[in-house]
């Protein structure tokens, strides 16, 4: 089969379009998608640069994001509503592979089996992916592909941030950063839905203007600018409620700063680097909540379809590439130009 891989770790020089990739077999359980498209996360980019304690079989197909339709279905694949051949789905690309604890409660991110298609399993890049039965669910009805591909991990990531974790409402001033990003306009459409006010940052004019017209009640341009202290003078020293944070070590400082007392922290991610450092002092003195989010439960991937299918929630699509341009797809994506989501035509 044709499919975006990789063999080594390093740069996009890594990326290899390849044709003769075996076409994977699903495991008991599992079934087997025809793929029709996919959308690209920065997960690649981390898996391409290698991620501590996470290996890969030469060659790797990359990729979280999918959709297409049910090619096989191995026994034991069972589904309510039940699943068939033919039958066109929605991709949840994290999962767990064993029964315990977190997963009979339903907290599958919590499970130490739990992982994502393209990192830790064979990914979407290719025209076949494999995935356990309960992690798809019938695309609704007018859904596009484009639509279908973007959807699920970026906006699956955003409702347990906003929703499941911060606890989001009509009360809160909620700082998102980085517009722009598939996380950051998914969580800009949960909070101002739930009837949040919300602050998006970006370095880029035009993308601030693009965010205001989807409804951000304030922008800022982090460039040259200290965020947390133009929030803090904004709102008379007492800064947001919510800060739901993907960056990490380049914007953590100024996410505290700009965290009133007893407001909630989330973050899902760091794109800019892994470590952070907090004044514990400020930290309990404020009472703040500080939080960690992963994807979501299959409860969870439940709520946000329902929301698609009302017609809400829809990702923005930046641009569409060919599989064989995949690797031009993936520069795009390192160079932080997109607004909303980049997806594969497979």
């Amino acid at each position: 089969m044709r499919a975006l891989t990789i063999s080594a770790h390093g740069g996009l020089e890594q990326i290899e379009y390849r044709t003769d990739v075996p076409i994977p077999e699903p495991p008991t359980g599992w079934v087997r998608i025809k793929l029709r498209a996919a959308a690209l996360n920065h997960v690649d980019l981390f898996v391409l640069g290698g991620i501590p304690g996470v290996s890969i079989r030469a060659p790797w197909v990359l990729g979280a994001d999918g959709t297409g339709t049910i090619d096989a279905v191995r026994a034991g694949a069972g589904q309510r509503p039940p699943i068939r051949e033919g039958d066109r789905v929605l991709i949840n690309p994290g999962f767990a592979t064993a029964q315990d604890e977190y997963v009979l409660r339903g907290d599958e991110p919590l499970s130490p089996s739990f992982g994502l298609l393209g990192e830790h399993h064979p990914g979407t890049y290719a025209e076949y992916t494999c995935i356990p039965a309960h992690s798809v669910r019938p695309v609704p009805p007018n859904v596009s592909d484009d639509v279908a591909a973007a959807f699920t991990t970026v906006t699956l990531t955003a409702w347990r941030m906003a929703v499941t974790r911060a606890r989001v409402n009509a009360d809160d001033d909620v700082l998102i950063w980085g517009a722009g990003g598939g996380v950051s306009l998914a969580l800009l459409a949960i909070c101002k839905a739930r009837g949040a006010r919300v602050w998006i940052t970006s370095s880029s004019d035009e993308k601030l203007a693009r965010a205001r017209a989807l409804g951000a009640d304030e922008t800022l341009n982090h460039s040259g600018v200290d965020v947390g202290r133009e929030i803090r003078a904004r709102t008379g020293k007492r800064g947001v409620t919510v800060v739901l944070d993907s960056v990490g070590t380049a914007t953590w400082p100024q996410s505290l700063v700009a965290l009133g007392r007893g407001g909630r922290l989330v973050t899902c991610g760091g794109t800019s680097g892994a470590m952070v450092e907090t004044d514990v002092r400020r930290l309990f003195w404020n009472q703040w909540t500080l939080m960690g989010s992963t994807m979501g439960t299959p409860d969870e991937f439940d709520a946000v379809v329902a929301e698609l299918a009302a017609g809400r929630l829809a990702p923005v699509i930046d641009s569409r590439f060919p599989l064989d341009q995949g690797r031009a797809a993936l520069e795009r994506l390192e160079s932080g130009a997109q607004f909303g989501k980049i997806v594969l035509d497979i």
